[in-house]
């Protein structure tokens, strides 16, 4: 059997590197994945896998660490764990067995200062309230800390250079009692002097070592006042320019009230502002000389850096290429916004509400999944019923408006000039919606009937949205969003689900369209079908796998993006998002890559090559160059304590805050997901079974009434007998789609405090 040649491991911190273990007769070694780090032995079955699923660890404190022969060693814990391990080589082995010692010796180390360290940590750590230099001073000691764990591990290899020099010189010296020729006799002779020779000079490494920490424990206190002097200096510069900040703010405002320009004029600041920017954009060499690097080879093409060519600025080029390359995303929001004349001055913003940071933490209550999942394999989602166990406090209305936690990113794509940039921008929105589903394994309330929620957010973010539930069978709610800053966001979901026994499927019908006011452009897409892994046995994760069209019906631009599904086999990054635009003629402009959980990055392409289909390794991968990547979005950090939160991010924390003056049907007021969330489940699980029987009762009456009305028992059972409150089926005047669009009315109806047309649903 031929060996996969084994990588050679990586040192720093950790130590990293292929090795064959044992795993039974029939499979024999396999080849695994090893990390050493802090003290831990531990391995996968492929890099790719470290993130999430880990096979095996062993604690070296404990352990015993055996060679077996020139490429074996045995690392056991007392017979609990042992595994049976094998190198490519005799050196590889050997690397291993040394951090394995150096780590284990550690390990031990560790273990018996830990009574001991509370007290030094206590006092170390915790210096009295009001010493400015608290933070320089904690960082001295752990550099003081670092240097001595350093020298210890120095310690502890002349530890084994010692062991492994006298077991060198006895077998020197057992060479020596053989009767052999003089030379030979010499030879060794010579070689007992070296390695006696060599023990000293380690000796004396070591000692070297601790003279150097004992120096600079005696200067760490030269070094504080020193780093404290410093900060102090830092904070009085940090005072001043928050005065001079006050006093321009202040000039500023001034000169805005005493001077009225007239409309042809600008301010000499404003055009100078405006000038710096632009030769910055043209004589920016620098950042155009960095190359954009791909970050993982996709199935449908590879990115490399571009030519040149395209980055020097001729006089008889500059023109076009700038026109091609455009600005960058800071300069384009510095433009926008200072030619913007209805933009918000500071001073007229009126203070926003102060939104709850922390909800109740989640209740650790036991339930026996299978006795409730075991019948409903092959059945749709909506229709089983599930305690609020398996749910999270907020309804799907709620998860739906969690779509625009990223709103920021269609406020950029409205202000940009080039149709393609801004499809850059839309691409990445859609992308961001997911990022808040990563830890997200509760499932969301199903709304009754009727039930609406919306999202006010004027004073943060220039938006507001108003979700309703427009069809319980199957399941379906209208969305609609409108900002001050020039788009509009509709959509109308309805939610397909599988239960496939080790997995449940998720998949979203319906299409999301954002019209941008300024340029008419008018974009559409669909979502991508989410997957809950490890429904019955295992820690549960969720996927997302699928491709997106996202399409400007106004210029014909498109980009496809790409979901690619999770696989223990890939070699990729974990939930990677790969995408092209494209114009109408299918001339790729932008390449898009990231993760969907955490960023994504675009770089302009400046040429592609498209392969033959009948090569030696079939269909070619089309080949982009591009040019530096730039960031187009990244993920806001979860709050603080949100693993007990339901993994909520700070805006999916405000959603069920209670709010006065919202419409009667609207999420918050609804009473099973309110006990939830204050952990009183069994009240909840008992309000749920209420109110989806009066749901229930109220359909019936309204399929009595329809067939009195119609007198037809077909008509009367049609559940098309519901008609929306906010919301008109009609169909969409761009793409021809049929679906529920806003038809107005319900912030009128909330100004004015009149709530009669709506249902009693709760």
């Amino acid at each position: 059997m031929s060996e996969p040649k084994a990588s050679t491991p990586t040192q720093g911190d950790t130590y990293k590197g292929w090795l064959f273990k044992w795993t039974n007769y029939i499979k024999g070694y396999q080849r695994r994945w090893f990390v050493l780090s802090n003290g831990l032995l531990s391995y996968y079955r492929t890099q790719a896998e470290m993130g999430h699923t880990c096979r095996g660890t062993i604690n070296l404190a404990t352990a015993n660490i055996v060679v077996e022969d020139s490429c074996n060693f045995v690392i056991s814990n007392g017979g609990a764990q042992t595994y049976h391990l094998k190198a490519s080589s005799e050196v590889e082995r050997q690397r291993w067995i040394t951090a394995l010692e150096l780590a284990k010796a550690k390990a031990v180390r560790m273990q018996a200062e830990s009574d001991d360290s509370g007290d030094d940590c206590s006092t170390s750590s915790s210096p009295p309230a009001g010493q400015g230099g608290s933070n320089r001073n904690s960082e001295v000691q752990s550099t003081l800390r670092t240097l001595g764990s350093k020298v210890e591990d120095l310690s502890t290899c002349n530890d084994l250079i010692a062991k492994h020099g006298s077991a060198l010189q006895r077998s020197l010296s057992e060479l020596e009692g053989v009767r052999l020729g003089g030379e030979t006799g010499d030879k060794i002779r010579q070689v007992t002097e070296r390695a006696t020779l060599f023990r000293i000079t380690s000796n004396a490494m070591i000692n070297a070592c601790r003279d150097f920490l004992a120096l600079a424990q005696a200067h760490s206190k030269r070094w504080q006042k020193a780093l404290q002097a410093e900060r102090e200096q830092r904070v009085r510069l940090e005072e001043t320019l928050e005065q001079l900040a006050k006093q321009h703010n202040h000039l500023e405002r001034a000169f805005r009230g005493a001077t009225v320009l007239p409309a042809s004029q600008t301010s000499p600041s404003r055009e100078s502002k405006g000038s710096v920017s632009g030769k910055g954009d043209l004589s920016d060499e620098d950042d155009e000389i960095e190359f954009f690097d791909a970050m993982e080879d996709v199935a449908e093409f590879i990115t490399v850096p571009a030519d040149p060519k395209y980055h020097k600025r001729s006089g008889s080029n500059i023109s076009g290429i700038s026109s091609e390359i455009g600005m960058d995303d800071q300069s384009l929001d510095e433009q926008s916004l200072a030619s913007n004349p209805e933009s918000p001055q500071p001073q007229e913003v009126e203070p926003v509400r102060k939104r709850r940071t922390r909800i109740p933490d989640k209740p650790n209550y036991s339930l026996n999944l299978w006795s409730i999942m075991k019948n409903c394999i092959g059945k749709e989602l909506s229709k089983i019923p599930m305690p609020v166990n398996f749910n999270e406090p907020l309804s799907m209305l709620q998860r739906l408006s969690e779509d625009l936690e990223y709103s920021e990113l269609l406020d950029k794509a409205a202000k940009c000039q080039s149709s393609l940039e801004q499809l850059c921008y839309v691409a990445a929105f859609t992308v961001s919606s997911y990022s808040t589903t990563v830890h997200r394994t509760g499932k969301p309330f199903n709304p009754l009937l009727g039930e609406t929620f919306e999202l006010d957010r004027l004073r943060e973010s220039g938006y507001r949205s108003l979700c309703e539930q427009v069809s319980h069978h199957p399941p379906a709610a209208a969305h609609h969003a409108i900002s001050e800053r020039g788009w509009t966001l509709r959509q109308e979901i309805a939610l397909a689900s599988k239960f496939r026994g080790k997995y449940l499927s998720i998949m979203p019908l319906g299409s999301i369209h954002c019209i941008f006011e300024k340029s008419n452009n008018h974009y559409t897409w669909k979502k991508v079908t989410t997957t809950v892994h490890n429904i019955i046995v295992g820690k549960l994760w969720i996927d997302q796998s699928g491709e997106i069209d996202v399409v400007n019906h106004h210029t014909g631009d498109r980009c496809h993006l790409k979901f690619a599904p999770y696989s223990y086999f890939s070699r990729d990054v974990a939930r990677k998002v790969t995408g092209v635009v494209t114009d109408k003629d299918g001339k790729a402009h932008f390449v898009l890559s990231g993760t969907w959980d955490e960023r994504m990055e675009f770089s302009r392409v400046m040429q592609s090559s498209r392969g033959g289909e009948n090569g030696t390794e079939g269909k070619q991968k089309t080949v982009y160059q591009t040019l530096r990547a730039r960031e187009l979005w990244r993920k806001n950090p979860l709050p603080e304590g949100a693993e007990t939160m339901y993994y909520f991010s700070s805006l999916a924390l405000t959603l069920n805050e209670p709010e006065e003056g919202v419409a009667p049907t609207d999420s918050r007021r609804r009473p099973d997901q309110r006990l939830m969330e204050e952990g009183r489940w069994e009240e909840a699980n008992a309000e749920k079974q209420r109110l989806e029987e009066k749901q229930r009762s109220a359909r019936r009456e309204r399929e009595r009434e329809a067939a009195r009305t119609a007198n037809s028992a077909d008509e009367g059972t049609h559940q098309d007998n519901y008609k929306a409150l906010w919301f008109d089926r009609c169909e969409d005047p761009v793409t021809g789609e049929v679906m529920h669009i806003y038809k107005g009315g319900y912030w009128e109806a909330k100004e004015q405090g009149n709530w009669e047309a709506c249902p009693d649903i709760f």
